[in-house]
């Protein structure tokens, strides 16, 4: 009896031993199936999440950031202990004993699902497995992926610390609002920094990982509420929070900045703008899109922020002004339905979400705004964070053709700006746009840079994107390469009629006036913008040489070699012409425009720097406080220094005598050069100073005439002034420095002749010639063409007619351009 009992308790043990081999076997098959082929692991180790991009100011200050998924990546070592305490005892409480996987949590996760019927399945998954799940396998919920899960989970605890798994699983985790990781989590829900954070603050984010959408702070507070409170008893349950404390903290009001109780962070940061955009765009071609925005790069702008608002006022005041005269009334164009105006909520709900500018201050802000009632003598709007019944009076149209009938109806949704006596003003971003930029001469850095009315209007970047013809803004470079070819400012060019055959018929290119003034030295040519002279001088100093040098200035890359050239019909940037002037100001030295001083990636190492010149003295000792240091720079000499200094003065007179004369007027002195093309399609006027640069353009997005009256002088030259008065206040500003291996000579600027040294008066100018010339007339150039038998040499005044202006005056206007005209040149 007894040894029949021993045999069934034999093969009772038998039977359980096979059964536990038998499963082990099995197990171990299925782990040995499912470890094959399985990612590796050990990547991990060299893991870079992609980070925010973040740009700065010159100052410091954070201006813009980029990313495609927000996250600020925080080493371990500097996530507080606080933060690490409520992700652990949310997630994995005994994550610091386990090896990769919790059997006790598997083994809980199971009975839980088999109570419910399947109804309630929760993950089990630790930390680890979690980062295995985020970083290497798909977020499935499947036996297959669970089996992975733990493998990998193993072999990294065997790969990784601790520390370093937390690390990745707190930089990646996504929490919610594009929040990848605490620290941006931190900034996205409370404005704060990780070492700010109250417990049931970290208790809130630790709440997230579960589900972010089903934990929003606004639509799920209360269940948000709840998993907060369930945290913070973990904590105080696994000895993170003592009872005191645990009870203030679950006290605590659940806040947020999305409820309102923070300021957003985003509010520190300033409407994305046309520089910080561009910065966007040029390292994105440098790097690689997907580098730029994944790779927590600190990017340094040359930016002045105080400039780059300057800039934008100047332009946007430029284009107000021609919009306004032109007198039509446009709007947004956009219109909310009668049924959401008869409820303020549903008006304001409905404005909030309208795409229009919002970005315009001009002189102060500007909002948008609903009709909401149209009257003889007065427009009743609702204005966005503002009052529900704004009064635009009708003295405020007076610049605009009709009255409030003509040009509003009730739901017309428009901009307004605060007027005075608490009334407002109708607002509309103008339908002509331009572009301006500024830099410094010696270094290429660009100060500002404003690329249209409003950015949140349009992003396209009329400074560096819009091919435009330049008009006679391009002379100078004609007049360089006469200068750079043995021509002096002294050299007589003839200004007489020109005929030239072309394949799309005879062209007759004028000057501006309409009139020809005969043999005439080049200075007066550049001051006055002759368009026939520069014809003639690039026809004596050959296309090719002025296709070269334009070139190597960096304003084409392959420039024809056709003579309308000379006068500025091949379009190109804003962004390359004033680069271009930037090399006629610092005496012929190369510069490479810059948005950037300075790139460092995520580990603080430069990886970019602009300035690549040598400072000899900086950290002397004997550098006395208002001693300049040495620079040492070995950048390519464009041109001639006495060329440079020689165009330099040249240009100095059109802003003293010539086409900017009546427009820019600055305490220090100045150089440039106004250009309009063909029926004033495109306006300009490029200047500088000894050490600043700043141009810009003004037209129609579809080139088309602007109309009588719109030069570059009177469009940008107000623009340059504007800006330019601010820019010399900060930056200063001297005489241009004189090269040495020339002399003066004085001359008479109408005739070229050479004056005695004791000669004064307007006619007479102190030209700089080369060591070795004398300043004496020698030949009068005109370009080797011969003069059609019936065009005049001198025309007094071209034929007009007679016409009576509205003030009864009697004036004379000159003719309409021949098809001649229009096609290939006559800019001026």
């Amino acid at each position: 009896m007894i040894r029949f009992i021993f045999s069934i308790f034999g093969a009772i043990f038998s039977l359980v031993t096979l059964g536990f081999f038998m499963a082990a076997l099995v197990i171990g098959a299925i782990f040995w199936m499912y470890g094959r082929d399985l990612p590796s692991h050990e990547s991990l180790a060299q893991y870079k999440p992609p980070t925010i991009s973040r740009i700065y100011s010159g100052e410091g200050q954070l201006i813009d950031e980029f990313a495609q998924e927000r996250r600020l990546f925080t080493p371990s070592e500097e996530i507080p202990d606080l933060v690490k305490q409520a992700f652990i005892s949310a997630e994995d409480k005994n994550f610091y004993t386990h090896q990769g996987y919790d059997p006790r949590g598997i083994i809980a996760a199971g009975v839980e699902a088999v109570k419910s019927k399947g109804e309630n399945v929760r993950g089990a998954s630790t930390i680890t497995q979690q980062v295995m799940k985020n970083f290497l396998l798909s977020g499935d919920r499947r036996a297959e992926r669970k089996i992975k899960e733990i493998i990998l989970a193993t072999r990294l605890e065997d790969t990784l610390d601790k520390e370093q798994i937390l690390e990745l699983y707190m930089n990646e985790i996504f929490l919610g609002q594009n929040s990848y990781g605490v620290t941006a989590a931190a900034q996205t829900y409370f404005n704060k920094t990780l070492q700010e954070l109250a417990p049931h603050e970290a208790a809130t984010l630790a709440a997230m990982p579960k589900a972010p959408s089903d934990y929003h702070p606004v639509r799920e507070k209360e269940r948000l509420l709840a998993r907060r409170n369930y945290v913070l008893r973990e904590m105080n349950q696994n000895g993170y929070l003592d009872l005191a404390t645990y009870e203030a903290e679950v006290a605590q009001p659940l806040r947020s900045v999305q409820n309102g109780d923070f300021e957003s962070f985003r509010t520190a940061l300033p409407p994305r703008d046309y520089f910080t955009d561009e910065i966007r765009r040029q390292l994105s071609e440098d790097f690689g899109e997907g580098e730029f925005f994944t790779g927590g790069f600190t990017v340094r702008a040359s930016v002045d922020e105080e400039m780059q608002v300057e800039a934008a006022k100047a332009l946007r005041t430029a284009l107000q002004k021609y919009d306004r005269s032109r007198g039509k009334w446009r709007g947004t164009g956009e219109v909310i339905t009668e049924d959401a105006l008869a409820d303020e909520a549903q008006w304001r709900e409905a404005l909030a979400i309208m795409e229009i500018p919002r970005d315009v201050e001009l002189p102060t802000q500007w909002y948008p705004a609903v009709v909401l009632n149209v009257a003889d003598q007065s427009l009743t709007v609702g204005i966005e964070d503002g009052p529900a019944d704004g009064i635009v009076p009708r003295s405020d149209i007076q610049w605009m053709q009709g009255n409030f009938f003509d040009n509003f109806k009730r739901g017309d949704v428009i901009l307004v700006m605060a007027g005075e006596e608490g009334q407002w003003s109708a607002r509309q971003v103008p339908e002509v746009q331009g572009g301006f930029v500024a830099m410094d001469v010696n270094s290429g850095r660009v100060l500002a840079m404003q690329g249209g009315f409003s950015y949140q209007d349009s992003v396209f970047n009329r400074a560096t994107q819009a091919q435009r013809q330049p008009g006679s803004s391009f002379k100078p470079f004609v007049y360089a390469a006469a200068l750079d070819s043995g021509y002096s400012p002294a050299t007589i060019v003839v200004d007489a009629p020109i005929e030239v055959n072309t394949p799309q018929g005879l062209w007759r290119p004028k000057n501006s006036s309409n009139k020809f003034y005969g043999p005439t030295p080049l200075r007066t040519g550049i001051e006055q913008s002759r368009n026939l002279m520069t014809i003639r001088l690039a026809q004596e100093v050959t296309m090719p040489v002025v296709a070269g040098y334009a070139e190597r200035f960096g304003v084409y890359d392959r420039m024809g070699a056709f003579l309308a050239n000379s006068l500025g019909s091949e379009e190109t940037t804003l962004y390359k012409m004033v680069a271009a002037y930037a090399m006629f100001a610092n005496g012929g030295e190369r510069v490479e425009p810059t948005l950037v001083d300075r790139i460092q990636d995520r580990f603080g190492k430069t990886i970019y720097r602009h300035d690549d010149r040598e400072c000899l003295d900086c950290n002397s000792a004997w550098l006395e406080p208002d001693e300049s240091p040495t620079i040492v720079t070995d950048r390519w000499q464009v041109m001639d220094a006495i060329t440079a200094y020689q165009l330099t003065s040249m240009m100095k007179g059109v802003v003293d005598r010539g086409t900017a004369s009546s427009f820019v007027n600055l305490p220090v002195p100045t150089a440039g050069k106004t250009g309009t093309t063909n029926d004033s399609k495109d306006a300009w006027f490029i200047g500088f100073t000894s050490n600043i640069v700043a141009g810009c353009y003004i037209g129609y997005d579809r080139p088309r005439p602007m109309g009588r009256g719109a030069y570059g002088g009177t469009m940008c030259g107000p623009v340059f002034q504007s800006f330019m008065e601010t820019a010399t206040e900060k930056y200063g500003g001297g005489p241009f420095e004189v090269p040495e291996g020339g002399h003066f000579i004085k001359i008479d600027r109408f005739s070229g002749a050479r004056l005695p040294p004791e000669a004064t008066g307007d006619y007479v100018v102190a030209e700089y010639f080369r060591d070795g010339v004398d300043g004496f007339i020698d030949r009068v150039y005109d370009g080797g063409f011969a003069m059609g038998s019936d065009l005049p040499l001198f025309e007094e005044a071209s034929s007009g007619r007679q016409v009576t202006t509205s003030t009864g005056n009697t004036v004379t206007v000159g003719p309409n351009a021949s098809q001649g005209d229009v096609a290939t040149g006559g800019l001026y």
